[in-house]
C-alpha cells in the first residue's frame, strides 16, 4: 500500500494468452486505487451495478427522500427527469449528482453550525 500513489495510480491487467500487460483506463485505475486504500484501512467495500435509469421510487430511496418530496423537486425542475409513457424516470447519473450535492450542503451546514458553537 505504501508504494501506491495517492493520485494518478495506473494499473495494468495481464492477458490470459501472452501475459502481456494491458493498461487499464484512468477511471478504472482510480477506482482500483480507491478500493485498495479502503481495504488497507480495513473498510468495507461494496460494489453495486445500477441501471442507466431509475424509477421515482428507486431514486427517492437512493436520495433518502420520500417519493412525494422527490416529485416536488422534479416538478420544480431541481432534478432532471423524463417521461416513459406516463411514468417519470430519472437518469442514475443525475440522481447520484443530486445525492452528492445534498451531502455537500449537509456538510456545509454542519460545519457552519460547528463554527457557531466554536465562537461561543
Amino acid at each position: 500500500m505504501s508504494r501506491l500513489p495517492i493520485r494518478r495510480a495506473r494499473f495494468t491487467a495481464a492477458t490470459d494468452r501472452t501475459g502481456a500487460a494491458v493498461p487499464v483506463p484512468d477511471e478504472l485505475s482510480a477506482l482500483i486505487a480507491h478500493v485498495v486504500q479502503a481495504v488497507a484501512l480495513e473498510h468495507t467495500v461494496t460494489v453495486n451495478a445500477m441501471p442507466e435509469e431509475l424509477t421515482t421510487t428507486a431514486a427517492a430511496q437512493l436520495l433518502g427522500l420520500s417519493r412525494p418530496t422527490l416529485m416536488r423537486k422534479v416538478n420544480a425542475g431541481e432534478i432532471p427527469s423524463h417521461k416513459v409513457g406516463s411514468h417519470t424516470r430519472l437518469r442514475t447519473v443525475d440522481v447520484l449528482k443530486e445525492r452528492q450535492a445534498r451531502r455537500q450542503r449537509q456538510l456545509a451546514a454542519f460545519n457552519e453550525l460547528r463554527s457557531l458553537e466554536d465562537d461561543d
